[in-house]
């Protein structure tokens, strides 16, 4: 299990070449803030080889059938995503659409360190969970082209999946808006004895929102089993972490409450599920929060309309070579756990239900205008 460094971050360099009227230093505009708990992407691909044994012996000691859906719904959720992209630029799916292309090993190993009793909610970026805690392909499609089949009856669309049936929760479009929530939901199985732990997933540009510290006081403070989970992609919309955050590393701002905090590996599914199950014992035991900073990168923009101009072609495909699904496929085969026809079996498996999805979007009914103001509250 990868930890963060504890190495002092560098220190800010200050361009005494730029004076104000008194003659004074300014501190230059374009400072770079590096730390050494940041590592670039050599560095983590030198990191995850140097902990492969670690990971082959996880995959040795979990359950085969368990490993196979792991790696199917990895799949499932990349090409669910890609369909959605091509159907979004036929105007299939309207208003905005953020895509997890890259991100598969969070939503996957985390959700399945769960009991189907656990509730999870989430950000905008929320096909992958919703399909991960059991919300079907088709009526998650159905959704995002605003059909009555829809798992919130077309009325969500992309950002607001929700099922109680589920124990989902949503998908909630204002940034760090989700979090006061899943600590209340937290709060409520407390206070209900339901035995549940609440898991709040949530971007790396939300930890800069106030209701992120308030909510992180309360759990520690009054001892909420709620697991947060930040999933570091790197890029807040267009703003890279590096220009938003004088200290980068977000699993350490646990430690201004007492709280346990890991960073992990987000390319890694296996370093997920493992850190995730470290976290529920720790909820189920005694209620207490824990902190999850987990680091991976996406491939896509921020959504559909961001062509991701702030990025290079460079530095996406040096972090492709981490693809998490090619990584846990080749730690799979290399434990003798599965073999290349099994993989092509669950590609085809995968082609079949997102195939399908689409179709029943499509053949769905829009909601009847009688709908139009059924639960609306404000």
């Amino acid at each position: 299990m990868a930890k963060a460094a504890t190495g002092p971050r560098a220190g800010i360099k200050t361009d005494t070449a730029t004076k104000n009227g008194s003659g004074k230093p300014l501190d230059s505009l374009t400072e770079k803030r590096q730390s050494a708990d940041f590592p670039d992407v050599d560095k983590a691909i030198a990191e995850y080889n140097a902990r492969k044994d670690s990971q082959l012996a996880a995959i040795k000691k979990t359950d085969k059938e368990l490993l196979r859906k792991m790696l199917y719904e990895m799949v499932l959720s990349r090409r669910f995503e890609e369909k959605c992209a091509e159907v979004y630029r036929m105007g299939k799916i309207g208003g905005f659409c953020h895509l997890y292309i890259g991100q598969e090993a969070i939503g996957v190993g985390a959700m399945l360190a769960l009991e189907p009793t656990d509730m999870v909610v989430t950000s905008y970026r929320d096909h992958a969970q919703a399909m991960i805690k059991g919300i079907s392909p088709g009526s998650v499609m159905a959704e995002l082209y605003g059909k009555a089949t829809g798992c919130v009856g077309g009325k969500g669309g992309s950002m607001h999946m929700f099922s109680k049936e589920h124990e989902f929760y949503g998908g909630h479009g204002i940034v760090g808006g989700q979090i006061p929530v899943g600590t209340g939901m937290a709060y409520a199985a407390k206070y209900k004895n339901t035995g549940q732990v609440a898991l709040c997933f949530f971007g790396e540009a939300a930890v800069n929102q106030g209701s992120f510290h308030e909510s992180l006081n309360m759990a520690q403070l009054w001892k909420l089993p709620c697991i947060y989970i930040c999933e570091n992609n790197q890029y807040g919309m267009g703003t890279s972490q590096e220009r938003a955050m004088s200290i980068r590393s977000i699993a350490k701002k646990g430690e201004a409450y007492g709280m346990a905090n890991e960073f992990v590996d987000g390319m890694d599914v296996m370093a997920v599920r493992e850190a995730t199950l470290r976290a529920v014992e720790r909820a189920r035991k005694d209620g207490s929060p824990t902190l999850l900073e987990v680091r991976a990168y996406r491939y896509m923009g921020h959504s559909m309309s961001d062509p991701g101009n702030y990025r290079t072609r460079d530095e996406i495909a040096k972090y492709q070579e981490r693809d998490p699904i090619v990584l846990f496929k080749d730690s799979l085969q290399e434990a003798g756990v599965l073999a290349e026809k099994d993989y092509e079996a669950i590609e085809a498996e995968v082609k079949d239900v997102v195939e399908k999805a689409a179709q029943f979007a499509e053949e769905s009914p829009l909601p009847d205008t009688s709908e139009l103001l059924t639960h609306v509250y404000a």
